[in-house]
């Protein structure tokens, strides 16, 4: 891969990673060093990548791992010596951004708060079940994309999103969501 095929890859799909990254990491500030490492990494591998692969599957695996990475480290680093507060971590999670329509203030209020219910609720999945909504829903993969990124067969993909949505029913309807 050329350095124009590299450009013309991050301006097709650079704002899905993106994506992808904040939602995965859980803030807009983590989300845009997650994506900033993934494109280094993908820069530093540019020569070896093929034009032919899907490269942003490829993308999509290096920012996993990356993040995998950054909480292994992270955990290792509050076992050796702990954070002083872990508020302040816990606070960096979430998405935050309002909507930029013609709606009242209050009503845009009520529409952040829905969004980060849904957005905790979905974090609060267990791993296996959240990063296939990510990809499917941040990264518009298809679930056969999915299958290639994550390395498993379809149709585990396919368990694994159908018991996602089942969780996410019965966890939102326990907390009186509506929408």
């Amino acid at each position: 891969m050329d350095k124009h095929e590299f450009e013309q890859f991050v301006t097709e799909h650079g704002k899905d990673i993106l994506r992808f990254c904040r939602m995965n990491a859980g803030s807009t500030e983590c989300g845009n060093e997650l994506y900033q490492d993934t494109m280094v990494k993908l820069l530093e591998k540019q020569k070896k990548l093929d034009g032919a692969q899907n490269i942003k599957s490829y993308a999509m695996q290096t920012a996993i791992l990356l993040w995998k990475n950054k909480k292994k480290k992270y955990a290792v680093r509050n076992r050796i010596l702990p954070e002083s507060s872990l508020e302040e971590y816990m606070e960096q999670g979430g998405l935050s951004g309002a909507c930029e329509d013609e709606k009242t203030p209050e009503q845009q209020m009520l529409d952040q708060a829905e969004i980060e219910e849904v957005q905790a609720v979905v974090a609060a999945l267990p791993e296996k079940y959240r990063m296939p909504v990510y990809l499917n829903f941040s990264a518009g993969m298809t679930m056969q994309e999915i299958a290639v990124c994550l390395h498993i067969p379809l149709s585990t993909v396919k368990t694994r999103m159908r018991k996602a949505k089942a969780l996410l029913k019965e966890q939102l309807e326990a907390i009186g969501y509506d929408g």
